[in-house]
């Protein structure tokens, strides 16, 4: 691995000396961007060939690939163990997402999400990695008709949806977030870049790193835990989870990308042995690099609904400091006043309460602040986007679980209740796809009965309309 390393920052200086503004020691300005995950992130994504792009995500990726300790790496010590190793893998997420829905059943709450503003965002949170789905993959289209790279080639072009819009999976999220409020929302901790241009760079030197591509891919298409919870949680707070079914489904260690992964690292194993142990301590390195930057569970366990709530005010009071009548004074100030200061929305908050305008921990309904945002006639109708209207509602309702997960916000249709519950995701497409064929299949037995009219039921039309008829009225009812 060490001659893989100083090769890469070999080839780095060479670009250095063809391109001057690679090297950081003679431009400033790029040493920052190696620095900075989010910068690295947006040019590989915005202009993934620049000599300059190439030379710094080469050096970037060789020195997180010099931190990985191989010997840590929850792998078997024989690579032909790996199908094992994967089922093992299969096995204990089952039992642990057993038991997950057996707590749920006996009335345990939700573990990821608590409230649905928490779900929303989670997903800003994790949309750097996500958009940016199966990148890591992009350098084995250059082995096109080498059989040994079939399993990844096949495993990127079905992260793309095989060409259909509505299977790939970058546009499946990018749908998610525009349909739920959540996009606007883009993360600025420059840590929830990290894994993402972990994975923008294997794509740009996969086809060199071919070893450490296919040993991230081994660790990243392995069916986790936490994705269960997600779907489950998403589908019960009425968001479209498909997009992580999906991968529950396609990622499945029978014939899917798990399966895949594990293929391709055998294919690309080499004979001899002892070039055998290089290659496979280089598969770890990459298998390693699924640990780079922050993990889904840990974005979704440091979600503070106090702290969205006091950073959307003080998005939108860029926008609202000199909108207010001086008419409405808070603690002595005009509205304008408090709205002008960005850093006094944390006691804004606290004074809003304190007058009674916020009542936490009760029916949102009941907060005077809420009905200037909420309703046909709400004089702030519009100021809030979906999800910051979802996430003032949960605030507000805090422990008032009976409340959660909240009204029909701007963007969001009602959810049908059924004995006093509101359906999931799933089960509301299915009421409302039944109820439109139940009203499809009305309008249709309306127009029959038309037919059969005294004056009609003998025309041509008038007597196909009573075989249909007859045949509906008198079907068999299937059991």
């Amino acid at each position: 691995m060490a001659f893989v390393i100083d090769e890469l920052q070999d080839d780095f200086q060479r670009t250095s000396a063809v391109n001057p503004s690679v090297n950081p020691s003679i431009h400033p300005s790029a040493a920052h961007i190696a620095d900075s995950h989010t910068q690295l992130y947006q040019r590989m994504v915005r202009d993934p060939e620049c000599p300059e792009t190439l030379g710094l995500s080469r050096a970037w990726l060789a020195r997180q690939l010099a931190a990985m300790d191989p010997a840590k790496a929850e792998l078997p010590d024989d690579p032909r163990q790996l199908y094992a190793w994967m089922d093992a893998n299969v096995d204990a997420v089952g039992e642990r997402y057993k038991a997950y829905l057996a707590r749920r059943k006996a009335g345990g709450k939700r573990e990821m999400f608590m409230t649905r503003s928490h779900a929303l965002h989670f997903l800003a949170q994790v949309a750097p990695t996500k958009l940016v789905d199966g990148s890591w993959l992009y350098g084995s289209l250059r082995h096109q008709g080498d059989a040994r790279f079939e399993p990844l080639i096949r495993t990127y072009l079905e992260e793309l949806g095989m060409g259909d819009e509505s299977q790939n999976h970058v546009t499946l999220f990018s749908n998610l977030l525009r349909a739920t409020g959540a996009d606007g929302w883009e993360p600025t901790a420059d840590a929830l870049y990290e894994q993402g241009a972990v994975q923008l760079a294997l794509g740009l030197h996969g086809h060199e790193l071919t070893a450490e591509m296919a040993g991230f891919n081994l660790g990243y298409e392995q069916l986790p835990y936490h994705l269960h919870i997600t779907a489950y949680e998403l589908d019960e707070l009425g968001i479209d989870p498909y997009y992580f079914t999906v991968h529950v489904t396609v990622d499945n260690a029978g014939s899917g990308h798990a399966r895949q992964g594990v293929d391709a690292v055998l294919n690309l194993m080499p004979e001899d042995p002892v070039e055998q142990a290089e290659f496979y301590e280089r598969v770890k390195r990459g298998f390693l690099l699924n640990d780079v930057g922050i993990s889904s569970t840990s974005i979704a366990s440091s979600f503070d609904p106090g702290e969205v709530v006091v950073e959307i005010f003080q998005k939108k009071s860029r926008y609202g400091r000199a909108a207010h009548a001086d008419y409405c004074r808070i603690a002595g100030r005009t509205v304008n006043n408090w709205l002008s200061m960005p850093e006094d929305m944390p006691e804004f908050l606290q004074q809003l309460q304190a007058q009674r305008w916020i009542v936490r921990h009760q029916d949102p309904a009941q907060s005077k602040f809420w009905g200037l945002l909420s309703g046909a006639h709400a004089c702030m109708f519009g100021v809030f986007n979906a999800f910051e209207l979802q996430a003032i509602y949960d605030w507000i309702a805090g422990d008032c679980e009976a409340y959660l997960p909240g009204p029909v916000l701007p963007g969001r249709e009602a959810r049908p209740m059924v004995n006093g519950r509101h359906l999931g995701f799933r089960a509301a497409q299915r009421y409302a796809s039944r109820h439109a064929s139940r009203k499809q299949a009305a309008a249709a037995t309306s127009d029959l009965i038309a037919q059969l009219a005294p004056g009609s039921h003998y025309t041509p039309e008038g007597l196909a309309a009573t075989r249909a008829f007859a045949e509906h009225a008198y079907a068999t009812p299937v059991a």
